[in-house]
């Protein structure tokens, strides 16, 4: 057992200790760190681009939707509406996540909500009646240039068309339809510019419709209005109001443990078969197997990378757990799937990380084992498929099936565990006594492989040779 530990704490260290895997576990905190001191000041930056300036045309044979067009496009309208946007934004925001994070976090938020949104255009819209020249219209467009630092010229040419606000009627259906209108555009405009133009058209235009019906725009709007309610769940301890954010996490949940799960066991796995291909490549192997045998080599392999599994299990895990805790949503998480969740690691860990040790074992370079890896990404990549009807669905026969097939069934479990029926719990006992029953199988095949691949150099095996190799050790 010491030798076996020996080596376990060797894969360890030759592992967390190397340039590759400390910046690419690092890379997600690094990430927001980068995002927390280097965004602010691309803000700033942002902020000294142009402002757009400049006009936009309307052809209108209605006479009806120039006019509320003109009024959607003022600066002062469009900074009112923005203004809206960026309540809704801080609204938006946890109560949590401004208290930890003071002004400066509330800031920073209508910054970026504010770069997203550009500065306020100056729009000036123009009629040229009905009667314009279209292609003489058209060429102010192709002026559209940078001037004095803010952009200028004729933006946009909108064309109404005749029964965009009254209706005409189809003479072969006999039913009425209403028409739209065509927009040109001035190249490489602001998407920006272009949104607030067919949104202010589409105002105008539903305006006008209404309009001449003889109803009230704002009595329709307000009869169409249903505010949305919060849910309220009821269960044991009785009611409790569910927020949208906590409607989002639920939804999100799954397949965030899912992907914690998968993420944590192909990096340790996929890291197991490189070492074992490399040190079996660079003749390294044939000295650690005058110490120890096959065997303790294979498990001290896999224990070392186990320790590697859980470090990245847990420091993931743990950004994800801080952010529920900063939201205020920690609520919405069984400490109970916490156990689960590194119980399921264990189990698919060993399954699949005894595939990777037979996989490294056999051949001589890492281009040698993409073929035989294939079939064991496709088969982790089911529940990954799989995992919106499975958490919709937690207790159906898919489901129930997939939860008792190893090695995908920790997966599965996880998913039917943090969705919104948990299954009984015989069945996830059951599920994981399949689990071990797995691992015993996936060790013992693995461990045939290993012996006899490990000290085999050549051409690589195929699936065929594998099985012989089994069914000879």
């Amino acid at each position: 057992m010491k030798k076996v530990l020996y080596v376990a704490q060797r894969e360890f260290l030759t592992t967390v200790l190397t340039r590759g895997f400390l910046i690419g576990l690092l890379v997600v905190p690094l990430m927001i760190l980068f995002m927390a001191t280097v965004f602010p000041k691309l803000i700033r930056s942002a902020e000294k681009a142009p402002r757009v300036v400049g006009d936009v045309a309307i052809v209108d044979p209605t006479g009806e939707v120039a006019v509320p067009l003109r009024a959607y496009l003022e600066p002062e309208a469009i900074a009112e509406r923005r203004g809206d946007l960026l309540e809704q934004a801080d609204d938006a925001m946890p109560d949590a996540l401004e208290a930890v994070g003071g002004e400066r976090v509330a800031d920073q938020q209508r910054q970026a909500m504010a770069l997203v949104l550009g500065k306020v255009p100056d729009l000036d819209v123009v009629d040229l009646g009905s009667a314009a020249d279209l292609d003489d219209e058209k060429a102010p467009l192709r002026d559209y240039r940078m001037e004095d630092g803010e952009a200028g010229g004729r933006l946009a040419l909108v064309v109404i068309a005749d029964d965009a606000v009254l209706a005409s009627e189809d003479p072969e259906s006999g039913e009425s339809t209403y028409g739209s209108y065509d927009l040109f555009l001035a190249d490489k405009l602001d998407d920006r510019i272009e949104d607030e133009i067919r949104d202010g058209l589409r105002e105008a235009i539903v305006d006008a419709r209404v309009g001449a019906r003889g109803f009230d725009r704002g009595d329709l709007s307000r009869l169409m209005r249903v505010e949305r309610a919060a849910a309220i769940s009821i269960g044991e301890e009785g009611e409790k109001t569910t927020g949208k954010a906590e409607e989002v996490v639920r939804i999100l949940l799954p397949i965030g443990f899912m992907v914690l799960l998968m993420m944590s066991v192909l990096t340790s796995g996929q890291q197991l078969m490189t070492n074992t291909i490399e040190e079996k490549s660079s003749r390294v192997v044939e000295v650690l197997l005058s110490a120890v045998s096959p065997m303790e080599l294979m498990t001290g392999k896999i224990i070392g990378q186990l320790g590697v599994g859980l470090l990245i299990l847990v420091l993931y895990g743990g950004v994800g757990v801080a952010g529920l805790i900063v939201s205020s949503l920690f609520g919405v998480i069984e400490i109970s799937l916490f156990f689960y969740a590194v119980l399921f690691f264990l189990l698919a860990y060993f399954m699949i990380a005894s595939g990777m040790a037979a996989i490294g074992s056999a051949v001589n370079e890492v281009r040698e084992a993409q073929t035989l890896m294939m079939p064991v990404i496709l088969t982790i990549m089911v529940p990954y498929m799989l995992w919106l009807p499975i958490s919709r669905d937690p207790n159906s026969t898919l489901a129930t099936v997939l939860s008792f097939v190893p090695p995908i069934n920790p997966f599965v479990m996880m998913l039917r565990l943090t969705a919104s029926t948990p299954p009984p719990a015989w069945q996830v006992w059951l599920s994981i006594l399949v689990g071990v029953v797995g691992v015993y199988l996936a060790v013992k095949t693995a461990a045939k492989v290993f012996r006899i691949g490990v000290l085999m150099y050549g051409k690589p095996p195929n699936f065929k040779t594998l099985v012989k190799w089994v069914r000879m050790a």
